[in-house]
């Protein structure tokens, strides 16, 4: 298969799908896990709040740094060979996580996880495309691999949580090991290599400028409580983070190869897509990082109870999810939406009235709604991130989605971190109220989620796809570098 033309029987594209869905289930269930673990690995290394948001965010933020990389690099040397890549360097990764003898080395492990992992889930993606060329066949698709995120979240907390009680925390990235050689096998033998028809150039200086720029506004928004807003590391990092925009500003457009795909964002659906995804990934980075440190360090529970008690929102998002692909491929882009929007604005607004005593039946009615709506929103996502572009920028199309999704975390963790730590959030019995302030960031986030559905799925929509597509297709202007 080359170019994204494919000839292979139905049977063999379920069985790529699945391969695919593995190395999903593999860079989601790693984020599970070690939000669960986060109280012993804060009790093992003496670690406070910033350092705690720092182990998270080293992942996100260098994965989504090099997800566009790593898609145009899989469009250009081929996929399957970027796929079975990312799976090395993310199983190696894993393996120096669960032997990292200081917080300073585990960040750094997670730095190289993230490294593989950037090779993985857009370069999946881009093969499933190419693979499910049948319109309605790739939504469907689509539907399975959003509900594999669901399938992730069931297995990570409770996984995660017997693994820390039971043999400790290092044992969560032991489990991506077995994993990661399994998925590597089967991808040399069943899934097909393919790039495509014409190879992108690299873009050293976009990619540098998109690297400084999430670097620095995640330092800025981690570090401000903790080291004074005015302190010239902050200063620093902002004025940074403010050259690296204004930089792809002028200088992405200019590129006949450009990292960042400026044209894309002429299609209403894509931009909604992206804007979407930054909107419910902070959402629910916040949302987990914060639940986890609520429910083990405020309300007591073992890593198995915490881990048992989110059961409810990844069983939800795991049914969701499916139905959400059916529903795109039916109904269109909009009903997901907007039920995903009502979701996650109901059980925000459910959560700011927590307290160290809210009831155990209240939250999981919260957490089994809040998974219903991130269930919900993936598909749509997805699937209007990859339809109507050019089939031979597939890799582009879909790192640009996964990146949002990854820079929606990143902010989350960030932002709930620091708002909890800034209002006095010690973790204990006043974490509950200093929370307060992010689940109502979190309700305006959703709303946001709602109204982009209705604006980005209408017929003046769809009609700014052709135009977006249409420039993708024609020779580069004279001068482009």
């Amino acid at each position: 298969m080359m170019g994204g033309v494919t000839t292979l029987p139905r049977s063999r594209q379920y069985l790529v799908l699945a391969i695919c869905c593995c190395s999903l289930l593999l860079v989601s269930m790693d984020n599970t896990i070690v939000n669960v673990a986060l109280p012993a690995i804060r009790a093992d290394f003496g670690a406070s709040l910033a350092d705690l948001q720092w182990t998270i965010d080293a992942y996100t933020l260098v994965l989504a740094s090099l997800l566009m990389l790593s898609g145009s690099t899989a469009d250009r040397i081929g996929r399957r060979r970027t796929f079975q890549t990312g799976l090395v360097v993310f199983t190696l990764g894993s393996l120096l996580c669960s032997v990292a003898p200081g917080l300073g080395w585990l960040v750094a492990a997670r730095v190289l996880q993230a490294v593989g992992g950037s090779m993985l889930n857009p370069v999946a993606m881009s093969i499933i495309t190419n693979v499910f060329t049948d319109p309605r066949d790739r939504a469907r698709a689509i539907g399975v691999w959003a509900g594999v995120v669901g399938l992730a979240l069931a297995l990570g907390p409770v996984v995660g949580g017997l693994l820390t009680e039971t043999v400790g925390w290092r044992a969560n990235f032991w489990i991506n090991v077995p994993l990661g050689i399994a998925a590597l096998v089967l991808a040399a033998v069943f899934v097909p290599e393919s790039r495509a028809a014409r190879a992108r150039r690299l873009d050293p200086v976009g990619q540098l400028l998109v690297i400084a720029g999430l670097l620095t506004v995640t330092t800025a928004i981690i570090e401000g409580p903790r080291r004074g807003w005015t302190s010239p590391m902050v200063v620093g990092a902002v004025v940074v983070a403010v050259i690296a925009v204004v930089g792809l500003v002028l200088y992405e457009p200019r590129r006949r190869d450009p990292l960042v795909q400026v044209e894309f964002f002429r299609s209403a659906p894509f931009t909604g897509a992206v804007v979407t995804a930054v909107a419910v990934f902070s959402t629910f980075g916040g949302f987990l990082f914060l639940n986890t440190l609520y429910l083990q360090d405020v309300r007591g529970f073992s890593p198995l109870d915490a881990g048992l008690a989110t059961l409810p929102l990844a069983l939800a998002s795991l049914v969701a999810a499916p139905l959400s692909g059916r529903l795109v491929a039916s109904r269109g882009a909009r009903p997901p939406y907007l039920v995903a929007a009502v979701c996650l604005t109901a059980s925000t607004l459910a959560l700011t009235t927590l307290s160290a005593t809210t009831p155990l039946w209240y939250l999981l009615v919260v957490y089994f709604v809040f998974g219903a709506g991130f269930g919900m929103a993936n598909s749509p996502v997805t699937n209007a991130a990859v339809s109507g572009m050019p089939r031979e920028q597939a890799g582009v199309a879909a790192a640009t989605a996964s990146t949002s999704r990854q820079v929606g975390s990143a902010l989350g963790v960030a932002v709930a971190g620091s708002i909890a730590g800034a209002s006095g959030g010690t973790i204990a019995a006043g974490f509950p109220a200093a929370t307060h302030p992010v689940w109502w960031i979190a309700a305006a986030c959703s709303v946001l989620v709602g109204v982009l559905g209705l604006v980005t799925t209408g017929a003046w929509a769809r009609g700014t796809v052709e135009r977006a597509r249409r420039p993708l297709e024609e020779p580069a202007p004279a001068g482009a570098l």
